[in-house]
């Protein structure tokens, strides 16, 4: 079964009397354990596609089935069930709270779960932190470290609730070229440890790190690349 599935999916929005179409009969399949690359000029859809997929915004029309679920007529309860349950989110902007340690910055997306007990959580930090490479930096605040391992807690903090896929939003947009490579090639090794990854970039060489490149022009999908094994 795909991870998940849109079929002539569109959105539009209405303000008085203008409409704007955001995305326009989209058809899209990712599949468990891909990495794919969504590309496009400004404006042609990319991030709200990508607030699609999360949940966090809702299609006009078409369907949209996650794991197999119709997402359409869930109340807004269901959806942050499954957002919590499902999707880790890494942004552009780290979204870290300065006056949180990196511990608590990564810790913070696990107290949603009432499942999980306090000593699992510190387990579950300790491992994430770790795994990409900041465990030594545990204490620090967010302004004590570079934009690289800023990008690299924010990693944590979306990996740590073990979710099914991960949704990056030009996760190297505000990094200098040596810490955005940093952040792609630990994404590729999270791909190729079995996480499913879907990124917005306009880079076509950090795109390049994907298995699948998905083109957007004007709300539609204009070509589909799969890159070589």
């Amino acid at each position: 079964m795909p991870m998940l599935t849109m079929t002539k999916l569109s959105r539009v929005y209405r303000a008085d009397t203008v409409e704007t179409v955001a995305l326009d009969a989209i058809d899209l399949t990712i599949e468990e354990g891909e990495f794919v690359a969504i590309m496009g000029p400004s404006g042609c859809g990319k991030s709200t596609l990508l607030n699609v997929m999360g949940l966090l915004d809702s299609p006009s029309s078409g369907s949209y089935q996650f794991a197999g679920l119709e997402v359409a007529g869930l109340s807004e309860g269901q959806l942050a069930d499954m957002r919590k349950r499902n999707l880790g989110f890494i942004f552009q902007s780290f979204n870290l709270i300065d006056e949180l340690s990196v511990f608590e910055n990564i810790e913070l997306a696990l107290l949603y779960h009432d499942d999980i007990a306090a000593s699992d959580r510190k387990r579950r930090v300790t491992a994430v932190m770790d795994r990409v490479g900041i465990g030594h930096r545990a204490r620090h605040r967010p302004s004590q470290l570079s934009g690289g391992q800023q990008q690299r807690v924010a990693v944590a903090r979306a990996l740590v609730a073990e979710p099914r896929l991960i949704l990056a939003d030009e996760p190297t947009g505000n990094l200098d070229t040596q810490h955005g490579e940093e952040v792609m090639k630990m994404l590729q090794m999270l791909n190729a440890e079995g996480s499913t990854i879907v990124m917005v970039t306009h880079s076509a060489a950090h795109a390049d790190y994907a298995g699948r490149i998905v083109n957007m022009l004007d709300g539609r999908v204009l070509l589909e690349q799969r890159r070589a094994a």
